[in-house]
């Protein structure tokens, strides 16, 4: 896992809008929560959400129990300057995913399209799946968004993993049943096309 201070002096050096990763919307991810029959009132987690605009999509879908996890406190402190007084509605959390003190089956929807492919070792990558184990409930769904197969190599000057949708599926395992899967041609600020592959799963059990 990257350092604090990479991802500080990131979202310090730029704005959010030209960082490659920016959406205007989240559409696909917000598509994915809503046809899974989401209510309003079900706890969502956004795993290294930063500056990420889903938040706000999800506040105006009328989604009322939303949590942002990020590293950055700099991209903490974009969305919630964006928000305005709709901020004091979600729940911020600057810490690292791999050491947070989650609560316990807290979560209805667990969102990441930031950190997993940044994640290059085989004990980091089991750590995130305890955490998500530990964190969502029985039944809840589990969204994970990576760099393709043919996605970029690096991002942010960092190496990335890159995945197809089975392996992806294949580093969370038998406890989360893959609901589907979907690829995303993403265009970066400077019109770079990045390839994603997301997964959907419902883990399953206690």
């Amino acid at each position: 896992m990257q350092s604090k201070d990479h991802w500080e002096k990131i979202y310090t050096g730029k704005a959010a809008d030209e960082l490659s990763w920016f959406q205007a919307h989240a559409e696909l991810s917000l598509r994915l929560i809503q046809n899974a029959g989401t209510p309003p009132t079900a706890a969502i987690i956004d795993v290294g959400g930063g500056a990420s605009t889903l938040v706000d999509d999800l506040l105006a879908s009328g989604h009322e129990n939303v949590t942002v996890l990020d590293l950055s406190g700099a991209a903490l402190a974009v969305a919630q300057a964006r928000l305005g007084s709709r901020a004091a509605a979600v729940k911020w959390l600057e810490a690292n995913v791999l050491e947070a003190e989650l609560p316990a089956h807290a979560y209805d929807v667990w969102h990441d399209r930031a950190v997993f492919h940044f994640l290059l070792t085989l004990d980091e990558r089991h750590a995130y799946v305890r955490t998500v184990l530990r964190a969502v409930k029985p039944g809840g769904l589990v969204i994970v968004a990576s760099f393709a197969e043919d996605g970029p190599t690096q991002c942010s000057g960092l190496p990335v993993m890159r995945y197809g949708a089975n392996e992806l599926h294949a580093e969370f395992g038998e406890p989360f049943l893959l609901l589907g899967h979907e690829e995303e041609s993403h265009h970066t600020p400077r019109n770079k096309e990045q390839k994603f592959v997301y997964c959907f799963c419902r883990k399953q059990g206690s």
